[in-house]
Formats: C-alpha cells, sequence, structure tokens
C-alpha cells in the first residue's frame, strides 16, 4: 500500500467547505468536507465548462458549480440529471485529524487535462463555447 499524503487537517477545511491542493503538474484537486465530516476529493473543474467546484456550494455529498449551479457527486465525480459528465476523483481518508490523499494518483491522475480558458479566444479551445459568426449592423 502507498503511503498516503497528507495535505491538511480536518479542521483546516470548514464544514460545507473546501480546500485546493495545488500539484506539481495537472490542474488542482479540490477537497471537501460536509456536514457529517464525511471528506470528498474530486478534480476542480466542473465537466461542464471547467468552473472551479472549489467555490461552489457544498450540500450534502454534493456540490453546486458555481457558474452554472450544475450538481457533481461529490462520491462519484458525477454530475446529478438532467446534467452528464463526470470529473476524475481522488482516493481520500482521514487519519487523526489529518486529511490523507493517494500521493499516486496525485502524481498521475487526470494531469493531461488542461484548465478552462476564457476571455478572447476562449471559444477555440475544448473547452471553449461555440464560435458565432457576428454580422455588422447594416447603415442607413
Amino acid at each position: 500500500m502507498n503511503d498516503w499524503k497528507a495535505v491538511c487537517r480536518l479542521a483546516d477545511i470548514p464544514v460545507l467547505g473546501s480546500r485546493r491542493v495545488a500539484r506539481p503538474r495537472g490542474m488542482d484537486v479540490a477537497v471537501f468536507r460536509n456536514d457529517l465530516d464525511q471528506v470528498f476529493a474530486v478534480l476542480d473543474r466542473c465537466p461542464h465548462k471547467g468552473g472551479p467546484l472549489s467555490q461552489g456550494i457544498v450540500f450534502g455529498t454534493s456540490v453546486a458549480c458555481p457558474l452554472h449551479n450544475w450538481t457533481i457527486g461529490l462520491a462519484d465525480g458525477c454530475a446529478g440529471a438532467p446534467d452528464e459528465g463526470c470529473v476524475p476523483k481522488f482516493a481520500c481518508r482521514v487519519e487523526g485529524g489529518q486529511v490523507l490523499l493517494d500521493p499516486v494518483e496525485l502524481a498521475t491522475h487526470a494531469i493531461d487535462l488542461h484548465p478552462p480558458r476564457s476571455g478572447p479566444g476562449a471559444s477555440t479551445g475544448p473547452l471553449g463555447d461555440q464560435t458565432f459568426e457576428v454580422q455588422a449592423p447594416h447603415s442607413a
């Protein structure tokens, strides 16, 4: 079994809140705590438009994405119906008040995913919106 990596204390995560864990490669991991002190870890990116799940509202075993209010299940990383899509999840546990993540997963899991883009030109990437042609208004 791998030596698990301590990322924070349980008390460092607010009840119904989260913390982000930076990785040397890949996007951050969001670690969540619910009102029953259950802890979950998923990639900090909504499967819809890439919103930062760590900034969402935690309720039960789910988080609401702050961008478009998609509900993401923290136990499985999947969007609630009628929405579709999943975000990668990470194994985590709590021992002696410490939140632990699997170091192999931290180093290898979902490192090929890119952060969402915003601003000019964002619509050309895999997470960007569809591009539409805009016609100039007619002059009189």
